[in-house]
């Protein structure tokens, strides 16, 4: 993977999460210092302090090991760099679960604004490309099976269409899923009162996110929202690298996804050139997908707060922004150099000896003697094709309602798939400009 998503695994650590944590604790400080809740002075401190770089982390790591709390030996450490008279102001109010929940989902803000970006350029590429392959003729295919001509420019609209929801969905769930917590205990704001509710729009603004509604510590139907919208992203991108990964094999011949010099696809098979990149894609959409119900069941908290379902939701959430942060560069590796053979594509057309043409001839003929009886000439005349393995425009001249009604020039014409790709071209264009327009928005 390449060093542009190392940052997405590296802000799950340790260190990152702390310092997040100590941002929380400094917004938390200012915010009731404006309100006169805690002395200016103090709130001063703390946010001074409130640097991971000026604590000692051994502290911390004993405090830890000895309590097996995630949040207290922070605190402490914190309490003992700010001095006795401002220590006694940190945490004033707050339970762990604000401060972990709302430090968490500012990494995550981070993560979702690499997503972003990293689509917005992917939609460029695909906008290129769907261009450039907009007369690439190659078969439509439905059930795996020749259905009816189509280009690659129109499978690349497809994709557009789809990323460009997920975007959508992305940017409208923001003011639902980034809000700061500040409930306290079993989020009643009991210790707080009224004030609570200030200094959480406060922290809020502080720290660039929203205010959570309810702030209560059962609620996490927003973070399962943004795990299955990543989850329905990852469907997407799976879909698409399976189809490389389909048409990159030898029987298909039309695609290849970049294959480094000197990369190694077998010790003992040394012509493998694998899909590399696209296998990669579809087992990191796969596991992205596992955490969909676990964020569910996470949703279902007992009473007003439980150790277990925010463990759950958690793991759910740490591990799907690092995979996303995978699949979306791995699909910008894939498609900004992949290779078309738009040959091969024109020559798999051939390979069915024109049965692929086999709606366009009927519609035609039914134009005179009606859809349905036009299907069952054509059909016999297929059938017989296939089981008979003759060519099909022989056999279609054998039938009389069509030798009847159709001269072997129009037959001829009728068969040829290059003419028959009906929208793909407009759809390719049509979209491509789609996707410059949003990604210039994101």
């Amino acid at each position: 993977m390449k060093k542009d998503t190392d940052f997405i695994s590296c802000l799950f650590e340790e260190k990152p999460v702390f310092q997040s944590y100590l941002d929380v604790e400094a917004a938390l400080a200012k915010a009731q210092a404006k309100l006169g809740v805690i002395p200016q002075w103090a709130a001063d401190t703390i946010s001074e302090k409130a640097n991971l770089e000026l604590l000692n982390l051994d502290n911390v790591h004993l405090g830890l090991e000895k309590t097996g709390h995630p949040l207290v030996p922070l605190v402490w450490e914190l309490d003992r760099v700010c001095g006795s008279e401002a220590g006694g102001y940190i945490h004033w109010g707050a339970t762990t679960q604000n401060i972990t929940q709302t430090g968490k989902l500012l990494l995550v803000k981070k993560c979702h604004q690499y997503y972003k970006q990293e689509l917005g350029r992917l939609l460029i590429t695909l906008a290129e490309l769907a261009e450039r392959s907009k007369n690439y003729a190659m078969p439509g295919r439905t059930h795996g099976q020749h259905a009816v001509p189509a280009t690659f420019g129109y499978k690349v609209a497809v994709w557009i269409d789809e990323i460009i929801r997920h975007t959508e969905r992305l940017t409208s769930c923001e003011d639902r899923v980034f809000v700061a917590m500040l409930g306290g205990g079993a989020g009643t704001m009991a210790s707080v009162g009224l004030d609570g509710l200030k200094t959480q729009d406060l922290i809020a603004k502080e720290l660039g996110i929203g205010s959570m509604t309810m702030p209560a510590r059962t609620i996490g139907d927003h973070l399962t929202e943004y795990i299955t919208i990543l989850a329905m992203l990852a469907a997407t991108s799976s879909k698409m690298a399976r189809e490389v990964y389909t048409m990159m094999k030898q029987e298909f011949g039309e695609v290849e996804e970049p294959v480094p010099e000197g990369a190694v696809g077998s010790s003992t098979m040394p012509q493998k050139r694998n899909p590399r990149l696209s296998q990669d894609v579809v087992a990191w959409a796969s596991e992205v997908r596992t955490f969909v119900p676990m964020s569910l069941e996470a949703m279902q908290t007992e009473h007003e707060a439980d150790k277990t379902t925010s463990m759950m939701m958690d793991t759910a959430i740490n591990r799907v922004c690092v995979l996303t942060g995978y699949i979306v560069d791995g699909l910008n590796q894939i498609f900004s150099d992949i290779k078309l053979f738009p040959e091969r594509m024109r020559r798999n057309l051939d390979l069915s000896g024109g049965l692929i043409m086999s709606e366009r001839v009927m519609l035609e003929l039914g134009k005179e003697i009606g859809r349905q009886r036009a299907h069952d000439a054509v059909y016999d005349a297929a059938q017989r094709s296939v089981t008979e393995g003759r060519g099909f425009r022989e056999t279609l001249a054998e039938e009389r309602e069509v030798s009847s009604l159709l001269s072997e020039e129009q037959i001829s014409d009728l068969l040829d798939p290059e003419q028959y790709t009906g929208l793909c071209a407009y759809f390719a264009e049509i979209f491509a400009e789609k996707a410059r327009v949003v990604s210039r928005n994101l």
